[in-house]
């Protein structure tokens, strides 16, 4: 009789995932992405100096490291700590009882958590296209064309240790949230085109004008001095002196202009 129920129990156990499974997941990072405005126009293939891409490769921790990182009781994100993690190897001996070593990585900053991500589509003004018709008949068709190259830099908003990791985890998360091609530096080349057409009616002198975007980010970074323990057979991480600082940062999106166009009457 205990065969025959536990036989039906596993065969619920076996059928409900087919109940459940129906619902397709969103990709994550779909459903993160920001609603770009219609004003904003993609320039990838139209800008005249092509912009290097600047994404943090999402390095992939070694099984050692999957391991220690689990040790560790809080997150640690930091792909520079994840990479030193990775080169290393330990090869615990038979003969090792008794054996305890603790070792000094460095103090570092573990992981960024973000608490508040906007964009702001007009965060630097790059050029000003003008175009007269005071003296016309006729309406004027109207294109943007970037006068001369502009470099537009972002960066974090106050002081920290080690910017050059805070950086990287900051654009890891801002990335993931918003699904846009961002970096802290973007070109927009002399000479860019971008192919939608204004009128201009006449008695009007028009102007379009060119902004770049930027993610603006705000959250906290978590630092700690890490330790690597080797006691006996057993490796673990050990974290101290654990601190968190508000941080925040400017996040330029690349080979993307955001176009406002107004006409002014004399």
């Amino acid at each position: 009789m205990k065969k025959v129920i536990l036989a039906v129990f596993l065969g619920l156990l076996i059928s409900v995932p087919a109940y459940a499974k129906e619902q397709p997941k969103v990709p994550e990072n779909k459903m993160n992405a920001v609603q770009v405005p219609k004003s904003v126009v993609d320039i990838s293939k139209q800008n005249t100096y092509p912009n290097p891409s600047h994404d943090v490769p999402q390095l992939q921790p070694s099984q050692l490291t999957k391991t220690l990182l689990k040790t560790a009781k809080l997150k640690i994100e930091n792909p520079t700590l994840v990479k030193v993690l990775n080169e290393s190897n330990i090869h615990p001996s038979k003969l090792s009882i008794g054996y305890h070593a603790r070792i000094f990585l460095g103090k570092w900053p573990l992981s960024y958590e973000s608490n508040k991500t906007t964009v702001n589509w007009e965060y630097k003004k790059i050029n000003d296209e003008k175009i007269d018709n005071l003296g016309g008949n006729e309406t004027k068709k109207f294109n943007y064309n970037q006068d001369k190259e502009m470099k537009v830099n972002g960066g974090l908003t106050a002081r920290v240790p080690n910017q050059k990791e805070v950086k990287k985890m900051v654009l890891m998360k801002a990335a993931e949230k918003t699904n846009l091609p961002i970096s802290f530096s973007t070109i927009v080349g002399k000479g860019t085109k971008i192919d939608r057409v204004y009128h201009v009616e006449p008695k009007i002198v028009g102007h379009i004008y060119g902004y770049v975007p930027a993610v603006n980010e705000k959250g906290k970074i978590t630092y700690g001095e890490v330790y690597l323990v080797l006691d006996g057979g057993k490796k673990y991480l050990e974290v101290k002196n654990i601190v968190q600082q508000g941080i925040g940062a400017w996040i330029p999106v690349q080979d993307h202009l955001s176009l406002r166009y107004f006409g002014t009457k004399y």
